[in-house]
């Protein structure tokens, strides 16, 4: 099958698969005006780390493309505004501020005329939307390479195409150990309380083709203990200098249980979600979000009325817990820290395993 596409630009507007609709329902959302992208962004309509650091570009340009301003300081001061709107719509994700400042960066690099800055940042934008799908096809290369013939894998949230400009991170070395035929089948956390899981990752691997079984978060450590998962994968939203890794809440309780067992545990990411500025997990902003999402599903009430909920959007795991990160760069394993500096460093292209 050809790669998911979460988000394109159509020239003048851009068009999102709407994730809230799925799996009954493909939807998309077609759009000129940045703040639509940005409410898309906050409402998960489009989400996954990679995907909402290009939707940030991508609205960057609109701004551009459609502002009629007097001068080029008013274009850079809309821009300007229009980067604040986005920064503000999810701290945890590093991809996202990522983009948003390499765009920024383009028009300030551009040649002093509204419309040479329009260009700069509509090519920019589609520039990290083509880096990001060649690295993901990287990633799947290089991660698939890990993972045995017949292996059961755990995944946790949703990893693939819908989440990144296509292919996938954790899923989508799934994808690339399923197409060298490998024979892999996966456990799908089910990943409440939106269900990124049941709802997104099992429609893109029926789409694949490839096995799977849905199951209960709480099922996970089950599973481990009756020996039935070779391989935890997991993406990430934000990884610190040191290898501590912030992704979709749940994900630390699957690390220890792995480490416990004695499986591998893998995390699979572009290097835009490393972020070398931050020492360790302990700076990373969890995002909390609506607590009606936790009580709620859908609109419908899944607890006693007045019930109060706490609903953090992501989870720190240690790096000690992590077997290694898989990059397109090449995967780092521990120290971590030491690795990822020397991962960082490198130029883009194809890139050697790190032993």
């Amino acid at each position: 099958m050809t790669e998911i596409c979460p988000i394109e630009w159509l020239g003048d507007r851009v068009r999102m698969l709407d994730q809230t609709r799925l799996p009954d329902e493909v939807c998309f959302i077609e759009t000129a005006d940045p703040e639509r992208i940005a409410a898309a962004i906050r409402t998960l309509a489009i989400r996954g780390a990679p995907a909402i650091g290009i939707a940030a570009g991508f609205a960057l340009a609109l701004q551009a493309l459609h502002s009629r301003p007097a001068n080029v300081e008013q274009v850079l001061e809309e821009l300007e505004a229009c980067a604040q709107m986005l920064r503000a719509t999810r701290p945890t994700a590093v991809n996202l501020f990522w983009a948003i400042d390499r765009v920024l960066a383009a028009a300030r690099n551009a040649q002093p005329d509204p419309n040479e800055i329009s260009a700069a940042l509509i090519a920019e934008a589609l520039a990290i939307q083509r880096e990001d799908l060649a690295a993901c096809r990287r990633i799947g290369d290089l991660g698939a390479a890990l993972l045995p013939d017949g292996c059961r894998v755990l995944t946790h949230c949703n990893t693939g195409g819908l989440a990144t400009a296509g292919h996938g991170t954790a899923l989508g070395v799934i994808v690339s150990a399923h197409r060298e035929g490998k024979g892999i089948s996966v456990r799908v956390n089910e990943t409440r309380p939106l269900l990124q899981g049941s709802r997104l990752t099992a429609w893109e691997l029926n789409q694949h083709g490839i096995p799977y079984a849905i199951i209960c978060d709480s099922a996970a450590a089950h599973f481990m203990h009756q020996a039935m998962v070779d391989v935890v994968i997991v993406g990430a939203d934000r990884i610190a200098a040191n290898g501590d890794t912030a992704n979709k809440v749940g994900t630390y309780s699957l690390a220890v249980l792995a480490k416990e067992h004695a499986v591998p545990f893998y995390v699979a990411a572009p290097c835009s979600t490393i972020d070398l500025a931050l020492p360790t997990g302990k700076q990373i902003p969890i995002e909390e979000r609506d607590p009606q999402e936790v009580l709620c599903f859908r609109g419908r009430p899944v607890a006693p009325e007045g019930s109060m909920a706490a609903n953090p959007a992501f989870d720190v795991t240690p790096a000690r817990f992590i077997t290694a990160i898989i990059t397109e760069r090449g995967i780092a394993r521990p120290p971590l820290g030491q690795s990822l500096k020397q991962i960082c460093a490198r130029h883009p292209g194809p890139a050697n395993t790190m032993e």
